[in-house]
C-alpha cells in the first residue's frame, strides 16, 4: 500500500490528535489494572493526588514546562507519560499517512492505540486485562467494514488461529512441564490481533514478536547481573509488548517485508 500524499497540516493535526489520545491512554494504563474508573476523579498527581488543572495538563508540553515534576509536590513524574503521548502521536500520523485520513486510518489508529495501552499495562503488571482484550476481539471483528483487504472469514479465522496457536503452545508446555508458561492474556491478545489483521497478520505477528522477544529479552538477560556479578539466566518478561510490536510492524511494513523475504527465497535481492 503506497503512502498517501497529504498536506502537512493534516499530518500535524493527526499527530496532535494522537498525543491527546495518548494522554487518555496514560489514564487507562494507570487505572484499569487497579479496577479504578477512567472517568472519575480527574487527572491528578500519582504521588500527592493533587488535581492537575487543565492548563497544566497539555500533552508533552506540560511535562517539558514543569521539567518533569508535579507543580504541587515537585515529585518527579515518570518519563513514561510523555513517551506514551509521543508514541501515540507518531502512530496517528503514521496511520494517516499509510491508510489515509478516513475510516481505514482511524481503524488502524484505534487498533494501535489499544496495543499501546495493553503493552504498558503488561510491562507494569504482567497482566493483559480481559476488560480490554475481550471487547477488543468483538470491536476489531469489524475490520472488514474498514479495511478493503479484510473479509469476515479472514477476521474470524484470525481470531481462531491467533487464539488457537498460543492456546496449543500453552497446553503442550503445561503437559510437559506441569506449570503454566504463558498467560491466558497473551492468548486473548493474539486472538484480538487476529480479528483486526487476519491469519496472515497473526502468523507474521507471532514470528516478529518471537524474534523481537528473543533479541530484546536476550539483551536484558545479559545485562541483568546478580550481586556476585554473574548473569541472571532466569527472568520473566511479558510477551504482550512483543506481540504488539509485531502487529505494529505488520500493519505498516508487513507486506514489504514479506515480499522482500520471498525474493530472498527465490534467489533475488
Amino acid at each position: 500500500m503506497a503512502l498517501h500524499l497529504l498536506p502537512p497540516q493534516i499530518l500535524i493535526f493527526s499527530f496532535f490528535f494522537g498525543i491527546c489520545v495518548g494522554s487518555f491512554l496514560n489514564v487507562v494504563i494507570a487505572r484499569v489494572p487497579e479496577g479504578k474508573s477512567i472517568v472519575h476523579p480527574g487527572s491528578h498527581c500519582p504521588a500527592c493526588k493533587a488535581n492537575i488543572p487543565f492548563y497544566l495538563n497539555i500533552p508533552i508540553l506540560s511535562y517539558i514546562i514543569l521539567k518533569g515534576k508535579c507543580s504541587s509536590c515537585r515529585k518527579t513524574i515518570a518519563i513514561r507519560y510523555p513517551l506514551v503521548e509521543f508514541i501515540t502521536g507518531i502512530l496517528a500520523a503514521g496511520a494517516c499517512l499509510k491508510y489515509g485520513p478516513g475510516l481505514p486510518g482511524l481503524f488502524i489508529f484505534a487498533f494501535g492505540a489499544t496495543l499501546i495501552a495493553i503493552s504498558f499495562i503488561d510491562i507494569d503488571h504482567q497482566i493483559i486485562p480481559d476488560v480490554i482484550s475481550l471487547p477488543g476481539i468483538l470491536v476489531f471483528l469489524s475490520a472488514p467494514f474498514f479495511l478493503p483487504e479484510m473479509t469476515l472469514i479472514r477476521s474470524i479465522s484470525g481470531v481462531l488461529i491467533g487464539g488457537g496457536i498460543l492456546y496449543s503452545v500453552a497446553l503442550v508446555y503445561y503437559l510437559l512441564k506441569g506449570q503454566h508458561g504463558m498467560g491466558g492474556g497473551d492468548i486473548k491478545l493474539l486472538a484480538m490481533i487476529g480479528a483486526a489483521i487476519g491469519p496472515k497478520g497473526v502468523l507474521f505477528t507471532l514470528f516478529a514478536g518471537s524474534v523481537l522477544g528473543t533479541l530484546i529479552g536476550g539483551a536484558v538477560i545479559l545485562n541483568k547481573k546478580s550481586p556476585e556479578g554473574s548473569p541472571k539466566r532466569q527472568i520473566k518478561l511479558p510477551f504482550g509488548p512483543f506481540l504488539s510490536m509485531g502487529a505494529i510492524v505488520y500493519i505498516f511494513w508487513g507486506e514489504q517485508l514479506m515480499q522482500w523475504y520471498a525474493r530472498i527465497l527465490n534467489g533475488g535481492l
